[in-house]
């Protein structure tokens, strides 16, 4: 009787070390500064049905991928120099773990580019006013209303092939004028060049936009989406489901351009990152 009661206290207390193992919370990313993504993982000692993640004083989607959690992090383009917690918790009611990965962001200085377009473009017209008031709206709605599932299941791939120029974040200046940072990357390709999806996910908006002409955003899901922009044809419909590579359009200058080329922009849960980022973390064999 002595015996089994001492196995049976030796079994709790090892049970109740390995319930207590604490997290292992790694990082990866090309940098870590703003504009940049990092991917974080999670694991433990046990598995678990609910993880949460808690970036900038929001809370960021996770997702089972094998035997550890994954959650994509976006640090802002606007995002200040320092130390930043995630806080990371497994487990549900009194059989909780949690954990704490510091990320630290590094500076990082944006050229400034200045560009001449058309003045319509710089300064609208009264008469335009309502319209760019209602697609405003339209946006913000959007980046509101991901899926909370992922959409996506495969490598994120470029949407065309020529080069990328990665003005992210650079400082626009139109007609001497300041405007907002530059929250894409161009990718210098002629007008027709067809566009591909640059991952699984639901079309949210194929409609043309007063500024980025005609527009296509697909919702990747947890709150990852990308917006292809001043396309000359739109070849997908709103509400409809694409898979990665397949062709959404045309390449164009309509919208504010100085000529035709690609603008693929992504927002992870709110921050505006580069592609560029994107692709070097979470992108396949051809992601250069």
């Amino acid at each position: 009787m002595v015996t089994w009661q001492v196995a049976t206290a030796a079994a709790l207390m090892l049970a109740t070390f390995q319930e207590r193992e604490p997290l292992v919370i790694s990082a990866r990313s090309r940098s870590m500064q703003p504009g940049e993504v990092v991917v974080l993982s999670i694991t433990n000692a046990r598995s678990s049905d609910s993880v949460r993640v808690r970036a900038f004083n929001q809370s960021v989607p996770a997702y089972r991928d094998g035997d550890a959690w994954t959650a994509m992090i976006g640090i802002d383009l606007d995002t200040k120099p320092g130390t930043y917690p995630v806080d990371v918790e497994s487990g549900s009611g009194s059989d909780v773990i949690d954990g704490t990965y510091e990320l630290k962001v590094l500076p990082r200085v944006f050229r400034t580019r200045r560009l001449t377009v058309n003045e319509a473009f710089v300064t609208p017209p009264k008469s335009e006013e309502a319209r760019i008031e209602s697609e405003a709206a339209l946006l913000a709605a959007t980046w509101r209303s991901s899926a909370t599932a992922r959409l996506w299941a495969t490598a994120f791939v470029r949407p065309v092939s020529q080069a990328a120029n990665s003005a992210f974040g650079t400082r626009s200046i139109f007609n001497g004028k300041p405007r907002n940072s530059h929250g894409g990357a161009d990718f210098l390709s002629p007008a027709g060049t067809p566009i591909h999806a640059p991952n699984g996910g639901r079309i949210a908006v194929a409609r043309s936009l007063y500024f980025s002409g005609n527009t296509v955003i697909i919702d990747h899901g947890l709150g990852v989406f990308s917006t292809l922009a001043h396309l000359s044809r739109i070849d997908v419909q709103e509400g409809e489901m694409v898979t990665a590579g397949q062709s959404i359009g045309l390449v164009g200058a309509t919208g504010r351009v100085t000529g035709p080329h690609l603008h693929w922009a992504v927002r992870i849960a709110d921050a505006r990152v580069d592609p560029l980022s994107l692709l070097d973390v979470l992108g396949g064999p051809s992601k250069k």
